[in-house]
């Protein structure tokens, strides 16, 4: 299987709308959304199915018996992170606040206190007949390069005769990102023509040399800036990164995402950009377009 992964240096480059519209040109028969902070891969795609699902344990949270609660107060005293809360009943645990170190466990004299596995998100895999991995981490959880992990595990586990996986991954280059890029054949990175589009770039394509994973360039909306773009691209050529294309910035291609649809399901300047960005990935990627 070859896996292919895009990434963007920021939220809002068009990174999702490439992959959705990768997953139709290609007709992949698996994929995956690895930003489990902010799935939305979903919106565009066709989910084949319903999924099955998995809770992912993260690190353990301390829980109370109020039972067993003397009221003495001592877990209160002894929480660096002010998670302990007072009720009319005794003492709870904020699990928001709760860092699970286990200090409020030893501390209360009435064997109150446990520390428990914390359903940290949950991973969902629908197939029938393509296969589509995806996760949603729960708010204030940390761990999201290993809820990743699990995405991409579950991914390459039910769709192991696949030639080919389309991967939309997180933005920025924090734990998730990092997470995706482990053992993917290509990453393809969607750039926007500013400066900070082009620093977030830059980031990214220092990131895959330090995992040393194969990257390509292309970018998005180029003709808002196409200054900025005439950089990027001299960038790109200078340091020897392939550079599959620019797509236009279009209306119609808002419009249908904003419909739920893949812009690749119509017939427009974005579209049609997008297919030869699609066509010079796969080439690099070594997969025979049909």
């Amino acid at each position: 299987m070859k896996k292919l992964l895009i990434l963007s240096g920021k939220g809002g480059t068009g990174k999702t709308t490439t992959a959705a519209a990768f997953i139709r040109f290609a007709a992949a028969r698996a994929y995956a959304d690895c930003d489990v902070d902010a799935p939305n891969l979903h919106l565009v795609s066709l989910l084949p199915g319903e999924p099955e699902r998995f809770d992912y344990l993260g690190s353990q949270k301390a829980v109370i018996d109020p039972e067993k609660c003397l009221g003495c107060g001592k877990c209160a005293a002894v929480c660096r992170f002010d998670a302990v809360r007072k009720t009319d009943h005794g003492f709870s645990i904020d699990e928001f606040s709760c860092e699970g170190c286990g200090v409020c466990v030893t501390a209360c004299p009435g064997t109150a206190i446990s520390l428990l596995d914390d359903v940290a998100g949950e991973v969902k895999l629908y197939r029938n007949p393509a296969v589509f991995a995806t996760a949603e981490l729960k708010m204030g959880r940390g761990n999201s390069g290993k809820l990743v992990s699990e995405v991409k595990l579950a991914l390459t586990n039910a769709a192991r005769v696949e030639e080919l996986a389309i991967i939309d991954g997180s933005p920025g280059i924090g734990c998730p990102v990092i997470a995706s890029m482990s053992g993917v054949d290509l990453v393809l990175i969607v750039a926007e023509p500013s400066l900070s589009g082009r620093s977030d770039l830059e980031r990214i394509l220092k990131t895959g040399e330090i995992f040393q994973t194969k990257t390509a360039v292309c970018v998005n909306k180029y003709d808002v800036s196409p200054e900025n773009t005439e950089e990027i691209e001299g960038f790109c050529a200078k340091h020897s990164v392939p550079f599959t294309g620019r797509i236009p910035y279009d209306k119609q291609a808002s419009n249908a995402i904003n419909a739920g649809k893949s812009v690749a399901d119509i017939d427009c300047p974005a579209s049609r950009a997008l297919r030869k960005v699609f066509e010079r990935t796969m080439d690099l990627l070594g997969v025979e377009v049909r």
